[in-house]
């Protein structure tokens, strides 16, 4: 196509268009109606895929527990410190499920006789044990870094099973009750990451 014909084109293309642009405002104006606006869909951000949340399927024996505003703020936090620690949404899984068969979410201070030595915090971290003071490991930034600083030692725990890589990082008692709270811990993630 020679280029004064496409000119050509383009420039009547160019005065419809203008002319649409001005003759519906115009046309409108006359109406007593107003103008029904069509609500443009909101952007949602990407939810973390499931299947990277639980890489090995949900364990069975799955416990679940109602969470008060705290508990959902202290969600949040570890959410906030796992990405500031430069580390994905599995990441975050496995602290969540730690943080709630620790502390069910709840950042404890010393509980007297109840109290596992000197634990306290989200993760039930022990000053005597090198975790930080107790002002640190009672602030859910701190604790969670803590954590994800442990959980990163421990070699290949991106394809371990939950249990395992919370077990290598906490050295529970109790080894394999992590397991039971992988689903709510992913549920958690998958709502909060992208809020």
């Amino acid at each position: 196509m020679n280029t004064t014909l496409r000119k050509s084109i383009l420039g009547i293309a160019g005065l419809t268009a203008a002319a649409g642009l001005a003759a519906g405002p115009l046309n409108h104006a006359t109406s007593n109606e107003p103008t029904p606006i069509t609500p443009i869909a909101a952007v949602q951000a990407d939810k973390p895929d499931m299947g990277k949340l639980l890489p090995h399927g949900t364990p069975s024996n799955q416990s679940h527990v109602e969470l008060n505003d705290e508990q959902i703020a202290n969600v949040k936090a570890i959410i906030a410190a796992t990405k500031k620690a430069g580390m994905d949404e599995r990441a975050a899984v496995v602290s969540i499920a730690t943080a709630l068969q620790e502390s069910k979410l709840e950042n404890l201070g010393h509980l007297g006789d109840r109290n596992d030595h000197d634990s306290q915090g989200l993760f039930q971290q022990r000053p005597s044990s090198g975790w930080g003071t107790i002002e640190q490991i009672t602030d859910p930034e701190y604790s969670t870094l803590a954590f994800l600083k442990g959980l990163k030692q421990v070699d290949g725990w991106q394809d371990m099973p939950l249990t395992e890589a919370a077990q290598t990082v906490q050295v529970s008692a109790y080894p394999d009750h992590y397991a039971q709270w992988e689903q709510q811990a992913a549920d958690l993630v998958a709502e909060h990451w992208t809020s």
